[in-house]
């Protein structure tokens, strides 16, 4: 199961689905208020939510014991169902974020600058690929490509607009309510089932000094640092990335490759279930 991160989506999965479809059966999904999942008008766009909403998916999926992976926002999500549902993981794998990283930071300050300044529309293609490559100059072409196509689309009046409730999820990143967001040392804690954190050697959002602590107080969970990788590893350095989730994964599925026994009769997905 695959869980996105703030601005991402679904696709955001592809390129791993394509390495690993042999092996398993890959899930990702829109989550609420983006892509082709519906928007809140509640704008109830906070962990528990989104927490809700992945027990949801899976209970309606009818799935037993499975990985779980999550980038930054996601990884939230995936912290916290692990510390409460131990006996449904067979593994964890969190993409860089730790405690803190939302709130305080070079990475949390970039992000809320990001959303103050978030444009409502663009005037057409060539000025929204503009802004998706000044804000990740980091990743490929090909990554860019991706979250035009995935995060945008065409409007009735020919302007681009988002695919996502942008001035919702803004309103919940830039004045959350205290009362919704988690501590997360607590949860880390907790965690039980063998964890993987891979971190970007050159992310602003993920502290080298926090996910050592992480593993000392915690001994289910191990980390990885991927030289020249900013926040969004899977886009910097998707081979590496990919291959480190393969190996990490690999060891902990059965002998016929499945995690859950109850998939073994199921042909493997080619792709991402949206």
């Amino acid at each position: 199961m695959l869980l996105h991160g703030l601005r991402g989506y679904a696709g955001t999965w592809r390129g791993l689905a394509q390495t690993l479809q042999h092996r398993m059966r890959l899930i990702a999904i829109d989550q609420r208020g983006r892509g082709s999942s519906d928007w809140d008008p509640a704008r109830n766009y906070y962990t528990d939510a989104y927490l809700s909403d992945l027990i949801a998916v899976i209970d309606t999926l009818g799935l037993g014991r499975f990985a779980l992976l999550g980038h930054s926002m996601g990884g939230t999500t995936a912290y916290v169902f692990a510390a409460d549902h131990p006996e449904r993981l067979a593994a964890l794998i969190v993409e860089d974020i730790a405690p803190g990283s939302s709130a305080t930071g070079a990475g949390a300050e970039r992000i809320v600058r990001e959303m103050a300044s978030l444009p409502d529309d663009f005037p057409d293609w060539a000025a929204a690929r503009h802004y998706w490559r000044a804000k990740r100059a980091s990743v490929g072409d090909a990554a860019i490509e991706e979250r035009l196509a995935e995060s945008l689309k065409q409007g009735e009046d020919g302007r681009i607009v988002w695919r996502y409730d942008a001035a919702g999820i803004r309103e919940t990143r830039l004045h959350p309510d205290p009362a919704r967001l988690v501590d997360l040392w607590p949860v880390v804690d907790r965690i039980s089932v063998p964890t993987r954190i891979i971190r970007g050697g050159d992310s602003d959002f993920c502290p080298l000094g926090t996910v050592a602590q992480m593993s000392q107080r915690n001994p289910a969970i191990s980390a990885v640092t991927v030289p020249g990788a900013s926040h969004y590893v899977h886009d910097d350095m998707p081979e590496v990335f990919n291959a480190q989730v393969r190996d990490f994964l690999l060891p902990r599925l059965g002998p016929d490759g499945w995690i859950d026994p109850a998939l073994r009769a199921r042909d493997a997905i080619s792709g991402v279930d949206a």
